[in-house]
């Protein structure tokens, strides 16, 4: 369940109202499990889908699709082993791609739709971009480890060792315990709020809401860049987890190269409006000689 902000003399009013924007909800079944969805926006110049990273939720999202959905209909879902959707017993990026994909028909998507990734949800829209028949029109890859073409970048378990799940006796302690993985400076009242979002009761106590089996080396596949057949961009985190002649790879494969200057692996929790400026660029220049491919 979405919990709300408790503001104060610290918090901005943007991400006050940006947090208050409350989406709408969804349940659908894809491949057996239930996954869960929520939209902003009535509809416009785009669809865009966001997919969130490797034990997040859908709620890292919540003070940035507010910002994106004044002009398009904006949806994020948890994919399955996170946030508010059902466990699996196995992961795959694949897999995950496939989720995204049924969501986005849920949603009432038509073909030409945005999707943007962070981390491991880059990998799922780097799966998804390359489907048979891809839907997607445009893709922005957000400081997800790749490598160039004939080479790839090890996403395994080793780092994401700090985010296994531990419980804990009270929701406030868990709360307090949030790390980003790898570390990284957060903005309070962005990690607080987020972190009040990742925590559920169960039996043993207060813990995380992924599935501890995501973090499996199977789940987290490696990925290389390579053409894709629809307009792209990705965004380097300066203090993320990609190296920097990853421009060239980026370039090279036809896609647009952004630089995020001094922001963590995750833009949206210490430099969200950096990250969002960049999301819109980028689409604005998509606008200025927008060639639909359908």
């Amino acid at each position: 369940m979405k919990t709300t902000l408790e503001v104060d003399s610290a918090t901005p009013a943007w991400f006050a109202a940006a947090v208050g924007t409350l989406p709408t909800e969804r349940d659908i079944i894809v491949n057996g499990a239930r996954i869960h969805y929520r939209s902003w926006g009535a509809g416009g110049a785009r669809e865009i889908l966001l997919v969130h990273g490797g034990a997040a939720h859908s709620s890292w999202w919540d003070h940035i699709a507010p910002l994106l959905a004044q002009e398009n209909r904006v949806v994020a879902l948890d994919l399955s082993g996170h946030g508010d959707s059902d466990h699996r017993e196995r992961y795959g990026v694949a897999a995950w791609a496939a989720e995204a994909l049924a969501v986005a028909d849920d949603a009432g998507f038509t073909p030409g739709y945005t999707v943007i990734g962070h981390s491991l949800g880059g990998l799922v829209t780097l799966a998804a971009a390359r489907s048979p028949r891809s839907p997607l029109s445009e893709a922005i890859i957000i400081d997800s480890p790749v490598g160039a073409p004939g080479s790839s970048t090890s996403v395994g378990p080793r780092d994401f060792v700090a985010a296994r799940r531990r419980h804990y006796s009270t929701a406030t302690e868990a709360i307090s315990r949030f790390r980003p993985v790898p570390p990284q400076p957060s903005l309070d009242y962005v990690a607080e709020y987020i972190a009040a979002n990742s925590v559920v009761e169960g039996p043993e106590g207060w813990t995380w809401k992924f599935d501890s089996r995501i973090l499996s080396s199977e789940a987290l596949m490696a990925a290389e860049l390579t053409t894709m057949d629809c307009r792209w961009a990705f965004f380097r985190a300066e203090n993320g987890v990609v190296d920097p002649s990853a421009r060239g790879a980026v370039v090279d494969a036809g896609g647009i190269f952004v630089e995020l200057p001094t922001t963590g692996h995750a833009p949206m929790l210490d430099q969200p409006l950096a990250l969002v400026t960049g999301i819109r660029t980028v689409l604005g220049s998509w606008d200025a000689g927008r060639v639909s491919r359908h």
